[in-house]
């Protein structure tokens, strides 16, 4: 039980990723909040808890405001916070998904062509003001917004560890979403910067970097982009949540006492910088 009694919060953990870490940091003896912007969500993960450790709220981590009166909350009921995985995030939209599946198929024709490639990206200069803001808005502002209300609890008891989501694509940059990307990158250097700040306060900041993960914001992925990644991945497959969760306990867990300002990154094989 490495989190017996310890105080946790996931945010999106209505699916995927974050719900896999929910139910294993509660069957290693944590009490979780679990969050989620999709209230049934994350309900139906609360009440999946091992012994019904844990709760859920309802909350978008890109307000401020909500995410103040979330940790709030928290504190009222249980009086402190010792983990906090900052894991909600989204990918592109379906046109966005759509768009790049088309230019995938084009580009992967070209290619075995032999000819030089006709179809380009073109991503970020056709990419709006309000496709960049959501982006950043919800991973890195929420990052944000979520570590500044966890710090404040954490700091009256000078222990804790935050766990921060970047992504595989922020040590390689992905073409296809290049607003992800440095969304991602952007979760990095926080969590590097971060980690600088309150090592003094015994507080830990960790990122994790997965690689592709089978979760329902991948399952829009087109099967010849499933393919490409798989030809790049010396594992030779995608992971599961579950894969990802384990390196989170580990990072919320004393197991990792001594580690602060680092990132692992669950990736098979696929980036080995």
């Amino acid at each position: 039980m490495k989190l017996q009694d310890r105080v946790a919060l996931v945010t999106g953990a209505g699916s995927g990723i974050g719900q896999a870490i929910a139910m294993l940091f509660a069957e290693e003896g944590a009490r979780v909040v679990v969050n989620d912007v999709n209230g049934d969500a994350a309900q139906t993960t609360a009440s999946k808890l091992p012994g019904g450790r844990g709760f859920a709220i309802t909350a978008d981590v890109a307000d401020s405001g909500q995410v103040r009166a979330m940790f709030a909350h928290v504190e009222r009921e249980l009086g402190t916070l010792d983990v906090l995985v900052n894991n909600a995030g989204i990918g592109p939209d379906k046109a966005e998904r759509e768009a790049m599946g088309s230019k995938s198929e084009a580009r992967f024709g070209e290619m075995l062509s032999g000819q030089p490639l006709q179809t380009h990206w073109d991503i970020t200069q056709q990419m709006t003001d309000e496709a960049w803001h959501r982006m950043i808005g919800i991973h890195l502002n929420g990052t944000f917004f979520c570590t500044r209300e966890a710090l404040r609890l954490m700091s009256r008891q000078n222990r804790g560890a935050i766990i921060n989501m970047s992504s595989v694509a922020a040590l390689m940059g992905l073409e296809s979403v290049p607003h992800y990307s440095a969304a991602k990158g952007g979760i990095l250097s926080f969590t590097r910067a971060v980690a600088r700040e309150v090592g003094s306060r015994g507080i830990r900041v960790n990122a994790i970097c997965p690689g592709f993960i089978d979760t329902p914001m991948t399952a829009g992925v087109s099967p010849l982009m499933r393919m490409a990644v798989l030809s790049r991945t010396p594992l030779g497959r995608w992971a599961e949540p579950r894969e990802v969760a384990t390196v989170a306990l580990f990072l919320a867990s004393d197991d990792s006492g001594f580690v602060t300002g680092q990132w692992l990154s669950p990736n098979g094989g696929l980036f080995t910088g």
